[in-house]
């Protein structure tokens, strides 16, 4: 039989209840409380197996097929018989259901009584209903929250409302003020209630990118309204379809940060993202509305005391996040930071773009070197894990589960050595367009703007970038062109049109002339004067 150990060799994980011992069966390495790694940390089949929906002999059948045929893991699960796919399907999308009992967030009880007291003194919140949405805990568990509350002189009820006789107000004693002054002087977050590191990694490793299955006429239908070569449709759909790394190069201009954009969009799904998780009593803030895009569900109404459905309000329905990083990326965004002040943590961009995307544009033109760059994530790239670690010297890992494209028009040779090429399994080159394409591209501006391109214009465009300018053809050049064009007839007062005049100044602005130019045209010019002076004479 093979053991989990076997596939996964790299990987060191605790259980519910503790370390799991060397013999239990999991085949993992038995960790030790004092150790100074959180290492939590579960793939899908022992999801399955903890869920009681297959058994560990049947995980062990199914990873030895994996390893055998390739694939994915949740596939072989079902040609084996084990479960079907609906209810894989139904596993693996499944909505965080709301903790029936305290004990079940995994928060402390005194915790979560902190954090109540903060938000009703920072925001004022006086009635039961407003508790509720705010912290985004169960309205039974508010209720707890709140009698304990009450019978530690914390909140005293002030009666019902006048326009709603259903709902009890409440507020703060002096106790309960103090109470929640302290709570401030730890901690200033003030967010809904978090969910545990344990909980987060869970969640993680149920909405992997690679559930999803993409196949080409899905990346086609992203990018019809691009002028692409199937061929680069072709390349990406492995790369898509297995998570790893793409790198995308080739000389500016030619839609690098634009396709990146479209293979995002191919992916659909519907994922769970904490608005905080808790780390030995840390508080890491994930939820970022300018990353994060929620999904208004029939599921997800909002927190609010009356509510009836068991959906965990601590988490927030998204699309799958989409993140972008160009020149301003630094070392210091890829690690944990701590507000010194509020004092809790905001998760790095990564951390933020698990189970989505993550491209690092203009590879190679950050403040950080490519190399210390390249260092930084060599470790999560390979093995999927990263690292990060708590002010307090506390280090825990996370899943590293989201698609990574690097995109330059560097030489990818000059950034990066052979051993970190090798952890960039997909490298597609976005080259220059064919003529073919590039006229394509030019009349489909030309229509955009009412003008008209018959071959002499279009061989005349090609001959000045190619031949006059000394330029490849790029798929920037037809729009920046034809709006340059456009200006100058509107300059004129002229109706649009490729005059050529207006086309070559437009050409002009491609390339700056450098001195050398500039001064053999002026000489060329004079020489011409010249002769002609000569001439007349």
């Amino acid at each position: 039989m093979l053991g989990f150990a076997a596939c996964h060799t790299e990987v060191e994980f605790t259980g519910p209840h503790g370390p799991w011992e060397s013999g239990d069966g999991w085949g993992g390495k038995p960790c030790s409380p004092s150790e100074d790694i959180i290492a939590v940390r579960l793939e899908l089949g022992h999801l399955l197996v903890r869920a009681k929906l297959i058994t560990e002999e049947q995980m062990n059948e199914a990873l030895a097929r994996q390893s055998a045929l390739g694939g994915r893991f949740g596939e072989h699960v079902v040609s084996l018989g084990f479960m079907t796919e609906d209810a894989l399907n139904a596993f693996i999308h499944k909505t965080p259901v709301e903790p029936p009992t305290i004990e079940s967030t995994g928060i402390d009880e005194t915790e979560l009584l902190s954090l109540l007291m903060k938000l009703i003194y920072t925001w004022r919140l006086q009635s039961n209903r407003e508790f509720a949405d705010a912290i985004k805990l169960p309205a039974h568990l508010v209720v707890k929250l709140i009698r304990i509350a009450t019978e530690r002189k914390l909140l005293y009820a002030k009666g019902v409302r006048a326009d709603n006789m259903a709902a009890m107000n409440y507020a703060l004693t002096d106790e309960g003020t103090r109470w929640a002054l302290e709570a401030l002087e730890r901690s200033q977050y003030t967010g809904p209630a978090p969910v545990t590191l344990e909980q987060y990694i869970d969640r993680v490793n149920l909405q992997k990118i690679t559930n999803e299955v993409i196949t080409f006429q899905k990346v086609r239908n992203n990018v019809s309204d691009l002028a692409m070569e199937d061929e680069m449709i072709v390349q990406s759909g492995p790369a898509l379809n297995s998570g790893r790394a793409i790198l995308l190069y080739g000389p500016p201009g030619n839609g690098k940060t634009t396709f990146a954009l479209r293979l995002a969009n191919v992916f659909t799904d519907m994922i769970y993202i904490p608005y905080s998780v808790t780390v030995e009593g840390q508080i890491i803030r994930v939820f970022d509305p300018s990353i994060h895009v929620p999904i208004k569900t029939d599921e997800q109404h909002g927190p609010s005391i009356l509510r009836t459905d068991s959906v965990d309000g601590r988490w927030v329905a998204c699309k799958r996040p989409f993140v972008v990083a160009g020149g301003e990326l630094t070392l210091d965004m890829l690690d944990l930071r701590y507000e010194a002040t509020a004092r809790f943590y905001e998760a790095p961009l990564h951390m933020k773009a698990l189970g989505g995307c993550f491209v690092i544009d203009d590879f190679g033109r950050q403040l950080v070197t490519p190399t210390v760059l390249l260092n930084r994530w060599i470790v999560p790239l390979e093995s999927r894990i990263d690292y990060l670690k708590l002010h307090t010297g506390k280090s825990f890992q996370i899943p590293f589960d989201e698609l990574v494209i690097f995109s330059t028009n560097l030489e990818p040779e000059d950034l990066m050595d052979p051993a970190f090429l090798r952890r960039l399994p997909y490298k597609i080159e976005i080259g220059s367009p064919s003529v073919t394409l590039f006229r394509s591209i030019v009349e489909k501006e030309c229509i955009a703007r009412g003008m008209t391109l018959d071959d002499e214009t279009f061989d005349h465009l090609v001959y000045k970038i190619q031949i006059e300018k000394q330029l490849d053809l790029a798929c920037f050049q037809p729009k920046f062109l034809l709006e340059q064009v456009t200006a100058s007839c509107k300059f004129m007062e002229e109706p649009p049109s490729l005059s050529r005049r207006f086309l070559d100044y437009a050409i002009d602005n491609l390339r700056v002339k450098s001195s050398v130019q500039a001064s053999a045209e002026k000489a060329a010019m004079s020489l011409e004067e010249r002769l002609a002076g000569g001439s007349r004479t």
